[in-house]
């Protein structure tokens, strides 16, 4: 229909305005913060501030919705176009399902995005990048060094606690002795567990008339005692984002194991359930919103609108990282104030449908 069409028009134009908006202004401030302080290849440059304005996507778009949702209705007011869908015949109602059908769109696009990771991890990457001016996964090709064992992780898995294409070389007097050789190792009570791995150790006679190099096979390796990444413990006090296929597949490996999954559960509510603030808010302004500009202050309302979205905005976010820092539940600071949102915005509704 074409009243549909020109509102979602319009919608979706302030949605990218202010969106694009505060992505740049996000971006410029952290540019800014960094400039004479840290100097980096312009391609690292370039992929820095790529990550960034994925993070400030990841954390400004549902609240982008609310503030298109406010700018497109108090345009259609100050034109009068909203008078005149009403005395066309349309209800709020209709005036209201172009919001929420495009605002739901956009959110279940938002939570596809955190099956990538360079979107879900994308403020990793960056700070990775500003830290150590290199392009890598923070948990990919990992090289640690212990006592006198150097580690290599081809892949750390956080939330599982597991590690894949472990090598462990122990070297002495500057020279290496052997290095343990395993597709996975996994970290409990204090050591990394190896079920099977082989042992490659160097002859202590370097000579044509050596052995050579002779490989064992073990099972059930216990090392590294005490050796802990401090990723492990990131990930243990929700300091780092991880994308749904990763929390997913933690949450099946772990959940029969008798292991504090509340990080996981944090991260899926954080990915699937917090985005939703956003339509709900949309659903609760719209009713607030005056028919005409003779009824009440537009400026006014508008300021009133922004500062009150911003307020409840503020409250959501800093009950989330509440969350990650384990001051609350993730049931109490995620999932009870999108209840609670809820139930304002069906009383809204109700409301409204009881009056008509």
């Amino acid at each position: 229909m074409l009243v549909y069409k020109y509102i979602i028009t319009h919608f979706l134009k302030y949605f990218f305005i202010i969106l694009l908006a505060l992505m740049l202004f996000s971006v410029g401030f952290e540019y800014s913060s960094m400039i004479g302080e840290i100097t980096l290849p312009a391609n690292l440059l370039l992929i820095f501030l790529v990550y960034k304005a994925f993070f400030a996507v990841d954390m400004l778009l549902p609240i982008s919705l609310v503030f298109a949702m406010i700018s497109t209705k108090i345009f259609l007011i100050r034109t009068n176009a909203l008078v005149s869908f009403y005395s066309l015949g349309y209800s709020k109602a209709d005036i209201l399902k172009p919001f929420i059908y495009i605002s739901l769109s956009i959110i279940f696009i938002f939570i596809a995005f955190h099956a990538s990771a360079s979107f879900a991890r994308s403020n990793e990457f960056a700070n990775n990048i500003k830290s150590n001016a290199e392009y890598l996964s923070p948990s990919k090709n990992l090289f640690f060094s212990y006592k006198d064992k150097f580690i290599y992780f081809a892949k750390m898995l956080p939330l599982q606690q597991r590690a894949e294409g472990v090598r462990v070389f122990k070297a002495k007097n500057g020279s290496l002795e052997e290095v343990v050789v395993a597709k996975m190792a996994r970290y409990e009570d204090g050591y990394w567990h190896i079920k099977k791995a082989d042992i490659l150790k160097k002859p202590q006679d370097i000579s044509f008339d050596s052995k050579g190099i002779t490989i064992l096979s073990h099972q059930d390796l216990k090392l590294l005692y005490g050796f802990r990444p401090k990723m492990l413990d990131r990930v243990y006090e929700g300091k780092v984002n991880f994308t749904i296929e990763d929390a997913f597949e933690a949450l099946f490996v772990l959940k029969d194991e008798n292991i504090n999954i509340d990080s996981i559960k944090g991260a899926l509510y954080k990915i699937f359930i917090y985005p939703f603030f956003a339509p709900l808010l949309v659903v609760i302004i719209f009713f607030f919103v005056p028919i005409s500009s003779r009824n009440i202050n537009i400026s006014l309302f508008s300021f009133g609108a922004i500062l009150s979205t911003l307020l409840l905005w503020g409250i959501i976010f800093m009950l989330t990282e509440f969350v990650r820092n384990r001051v609350v539940s993730s049931e109490v600071g995620i999932v009870l104030p999108i209840i609670i949102l809820f139930l304002v915005a069906w009383r809204q509704w109700r409301k409204y449908r009881l009056t008509t």
